[in-house]
């Protein structure tokens, strides 16, 4: 929820969601569900740049993964501006894990998308340099955009928290770790006046 609303002030003509699965009563207005495909991550990765693909003409497109709540908009409105925009192919937002939270190219295309992603071995210490170097062997100028930190393990979670302590994402991970006693009287009040 935080990378969407965060997403939601970032200038852009259109904003799609791949999922897979139905949207719930979460999904923010002005959102375009796509339905994600099957295979493992590198081809859905790939069918996500082909299906917002509109030709020659597209007009450029970043994919974002949703573990991320800590991103500013202004990092991304700043990169995708006109002025950012200048001279760039693609965008890389390598992950510290070795990942990447943010791939993006200028002028999105279905066969682009494949060569690039298809074959880099994903969730893996060096997919962000796979990508990157298949971005580079294609001859593509890279802008970067800053490493960040994603959601993968508790550690990931409670440095992230900390990061972000007005997210959403922080307020969950606060009601998750406090001591049981502290959660029981924050969830559950009224059970405990009636009972006494």
């Amino acid at each position: 929820m935080d990378t969407l609303a965060t997403l939601a002030r970032v200038p852009a003509g259109r904003r799609v969601l791949v999922l897979d699965g139905p949207p719930g009563r979460w999904l923010p207005p002005g959102w375009e569900v796509v339905p994600q495909s099957g295979g493992g991550l590198d081809a859905r990765l790939a069918a996500a740049f082909a299906s917002v693909s509109e030709g020659d003409d597209s007009p450029p497109a970043l994919l974002v993964g949703m573990d991320t709540p800590h991103l500013r908009a202004q990092t991304l409105a700043e990169a995708l501006s006109p002025a950012g925009r200048a001279g760039t192919d693609a965008w890389f937002g390598p992950a510290t894990d070795g990942g990447f939270w943010a791939f993006g190219l200028a002028r999105p295309n279905a066969a682009l998308a494949r060569r690039l992603l298809l074959g880099v071995p994903m969730s893996t210490p060096s997919t962000g340099a796979g990508l990157y170097a298949r971005l580079a062997g294609a001859g593509l100028r890279v802008a970067p955009l800053p490493a960040l930190n994603d959601v993968d393990t508790v550690a990931d979670a409670t440095e992230v928290a900390a990061l972000a302590p007005g997210s959403r994402f922080a307020r969950t991970w606060r009601v998750v770790t406090a001591p049981a006693a502290e959660t029981d009287a924050s969830v559950h009040p009224t059970v405990r006046g009636a009972a006494g």
